[in-house]
């Protein structure tokens, strides 16, 4: 029964999916790059701007999520070296397609925690919101490091990202309880209401639908450690410990998300092989619409 509720919560977004597949001939890779950009710049920052502002947020559940999901992140980034022995020979190849195994797909997210009883959005606003920073500090430290790009230019790249400035503005205003004028959210709200569907539609249309063909030894350690690793390892952490039922369902939703669908493009930005670090984005995305409902069900049953 769970399964099933949880499976027709995610359904409608796998479809949006779907289409992004059917349509792709539609417009030009110009158009669907445009796309992404606008999410990335403009759409998604208001997302999580208004999630996390337009609520309460208590600081003793900053100080619990933030070290939470930076945990998550750092066993992504230590089990996905695994597969540094059976990847590409060239570091900057193998950093495209490792920063797989930590970074997560925030629409997904936003999705997907609307299928708990317990976890919402705000909760998924402030996880974004500490964990955006983390998960580019790591992703372009790695890159950097293959592709010698120098100190100054690293940081200023992780922080000028639209996500970590929208997340770091939103959770502030959640924190100082500051209520932002209706004249200002209103349009935010509109902006935000359409970054989800076409974030969906989008990584259909850019995704390699044949990438399940195309599974080797490298592709399968990223894409266990993201889908299978870290949610189990999360689920039960928080069981032994007792945590928070809500933050238990938080944490291990969060864990359990596909990788980000642009980090091919992040990886391409330094002169990565994008194939490789796209493929494995295809991978982690058509599996996680099993993976991720398994471990809804989990978890919605284990609290």
């Amino acid at each position: 029964m769970v399964f099933a509720t949880v499976l027709a919560g995610l359904i409608p977004s796998f479809l949006l999916v779907g289409l992004g597949g059917l349509v792709r001939r539609r417009l030009s890779e110009n158009a669907w790059t445009g796309l992404d950009r606008l999410n990335f710049e403009i759409l998604f920052p208001a997302l999580l701007f208004t999630a996390a502002a337009s609520r309460p947020i208590v600081p003793a559940q900053m100080a619990v999520i933030g070290p939470s999901v930076w945990a998550i992140l750092t066993l992504g980034l230590i089990a996905g070296y695994a597969a540094r022995r059976v990847g590409p020979q060239r570091f900057l190849d193998f950093a495209g397609a490792w920063q797989t195994a930590w970074r997560f797909n925030t629409a997904m997210g936003f999705v997907a925690v609307g299928a708990l009883s317990l976890a919402d959005a705000g909760m998924m606003a402030v996880m974004a919101g500490m964990a955006v920073p983390m998960a580019n500090i790591f992703a372009v430290s790695a890159l950097s490091r293959g592709g010698n790009l120098g100190l100054g230019a690293t940081v200023r790249k992780v922080a000028l990202n639209p996500f970590l400035l929208a997340s770091v503005a939103g959770v502030l205003v959640g924190v100082s309880g500051v209520r932002v004028p209706v004249l200002v959210m209103a349009p935010l709200d509109l902006l935000a209401q359409a970054a989800i569907p076409i974030a969906l539609v989008s990584v259909g249309a850019t995704m390699d639908w044949r990438a399940l063909a195309q599974f080797d030894a490298f592709s399968a350690v990223l894409v266990a450690v993201k889908l299978l690793l870290l949610p189990a390892m999360t689920l039960v952490v928080c069981l032994t410990i007792g945590a928070d039922p809500a933050l238990t369902q938080g944490l291990v939703m969060f864990a359990a998300l596909p990788t980000a669908s642009a980090a091919h493009v992040l990886a391409a930005g330094f002169g990565a092989d994008r194939r490789l670090s796209a493929t494995v984005v295809a991978q982690s995305t058509l599996l996680s619409a099993l993976t991720l409902t398994v471990w809804l069900s989990v978890v919605e049953f284990a609290t």
